[in-house]
């Protein structure tokens, strides 16, 4: 599914008014899809309280109370500032609306009350305080239910981060495509349930309006996934290499070869230092072994070119020892995790190095901190949402960039960019991350394209977890992958 910035939205608002298309048709098709919302998910209501704002997302609120009244629901209507100032499409609404309205200080809840939340689209760009952050006050302390118009008036449709104050929805719906801030944390927590409504833009506008940006799902990648024929063998599934860590942590580099023998590879070694081969080896059957102790070794084991795929970095340890590996697998499909990435904190411009040329073969799966760390400027910038971060952070560095969190992100140095919101909660486990990159390490060994890989790898860890359920070790992760032909 495509997601639309704000800036996006309102390009193809522009686009379809110049085509042709009735602007004001639009708001109304807008206000009749927010009353259904309210009559079809809240019926209970004794009383629709619409809130409506300066702008066309005002507009939609006058539309909708409208519409609520003449269906026999009893309407309180309010609104912020003079609604004598409004201009074009919301003026008409105003103006053909018959309900009285009154100014949003006058609003006091009541029992079976459902707030309609039409003050502030996804547009919002300054700060929500004074008489606005009152009634949103009021609001929360009420426990009354909001229906929000686009989304919940106070958050910040690109970036999805609270500008002041924000209502918390019951409910959201928006119109043709969402926005980011609909599934970055924490809009999606103050979003409720999210309704897409199709109010009649032609999908040719909103593609020509749409920049590379999309919710992660398997419409986008599964075709792109290898599906194994009877004349398969284990060569041609792939063969992946995941590098272990000292004797005391194999455990981390044994989920990810284990996650990336369920993704579909169809070998994989674990490469050992030797002081640790035991303690794999008495862990270990499916999964091949091997020592690896010096810069040396590794050069002359992937002279083999049926190793097709690496991951470098859980439990690895050793930042000197994974600086020259890294050095020597650049240019190969190679997943960055964890100690791999750590390593390279203060020597950022080595790595980069190594992956500017070529195509981009390099899947970097940052959490919060590591990305800290490795790009302390840019996750410094106040006015840049997490998408934009990670976009920048790959084009800086020549990869695809897994910005992990309960919002992953996943940005491609081409500008694609995809906003995982699979995941549940119960993956904040030790060892999650592991079983992450194994699996994506998988995906890449059986040819996937790095980008494709980390898409897929992201939506399949997540589904994971919640066919895993409450509870879930990262051991179980694994055993929980969804097979693709049921995508």
């Amino acid at each position: 599914m495509q997601i639309l910035t704000p800036e996006e939205m309102a390009a193809a608002d522009r686009l379809a008014a110049q085509s042709g298309i009735d602007s004001f048709g639009l708001m109304v098709k807008a206000g009749h899809a927010v009353a259904a919302a309210a009559l079809r998910h809240f019926p209970a209501t004794r009383r629709a309280v619409v809130f409506c704002g300066p702008g066309n997302n005002g507009g939609d609120g006058y539309v909708a109370a409208s519409v609520l009244a003449d269906s026999g629901v009893p309407v309180a209507l309010f609104h912020l500032g003079d609604p004598a100032r409004l201009k074009g499409d919301a003026a008409i609404a105003r103006n053909s609306c018959n309900l009285e309205s009154r100014d949003i200080a006058a609003f006091l809840p009541e029992a079976g009350d459902l707030i309609i939340d039409a003050l502030f689209g996804a547009g919002l760009s300054r700060p929500l305080g004074g008489a606005v952050a009152a009634l949103i006050e009021t609001v929360r302390t009420s426990g009354t239910p909001v229906l929000a118009v686009d989304l919940p008036s106070g958050l910040c449709g690109r970036r999805g981060i609270i500008l002041g104050a924000a209502f918390e929805a019951t409910r959201t719906i928006s119109f043709m495509a969402p926005k980011p801030g609909h599934y970055l944390l924490p809009g999606r927590s103050l979003c409720g349930a999210v309704d897409i409504a199709d109010i009649g833009i032609p999908r040719r506008i909103i593609d020509q309006a749409a920049g590379r940006w999309v919710l992660n799902g398997p419409e986008a990648w599964c075709s792109l996934l290898p599906r194994p024929g009877a004349e398969s063998h284990k060569y041609s599934k792939g063969h992946l290499v995941v590098f272990s860590g000292p004797r005391h942590a194999t455990g981390a580099a044994r989920l990810a070869a284990h996650a990336g023998l369920k993704a579909g590879a169809g070998l994989v070694t674990l490469a050992v230092p030797s002081q640790a081969a035991d303690i794999a080896a008495a862990h270990e059957t499916a999964i091949m072994l091997r020592s690896m102790d010096t810069v040396d070794a590794l050069e002359r084991f992937v002279e083999d070119r049926r190793l097709s795929a690496f991951v470098l970095g859980p439990g690895f340890g050793e930042a000197a020892r994974a600086r020259a590996f890294v050095a020597v697998l650049a240019g190969r499909p190679l997943v960055l995790d964890a100690d791999g990435i750590s390593a390279f904190a203060g020597e950022r411009d080595r790595l980069f190095t190594c992956l500017k040329s070529g195509a981009v073969r390099t899947v970097m799966t940052p959490h919060e901190g590591e990305f800290r760390r490795m790009f302390p400027e840019i996750a410094a910038d106040p006015e840049a949402g997490k998408v934009e971060k990670a976009l920048r952070a790959a084009a800086l560095s020549n990869a695809v960039l897994l910005y992990k969190g309960a919002d992953t992100v996943i940005a491609a140095p081409d500008g694609r960019a995809a906003i995982n919101a699979n995941a549940p909660p119960f993956l904040a486990t030790a060892g999650s991350g592991d079983v992450l990159a194994g699996v994506i390490g998988g995906l890449m060994a059986q040819g996937v394209a790095a980008f494709e890989a980390a898409c897929a790898g992201a939506f399949l860890h997540g589904e994971a977890g919640n066919r895993a359920g409450r509870g879930l070790s990262a051991e179980d992760l694994a055993a929980n992958l969804p097979p693709i032909e049921a995508l």
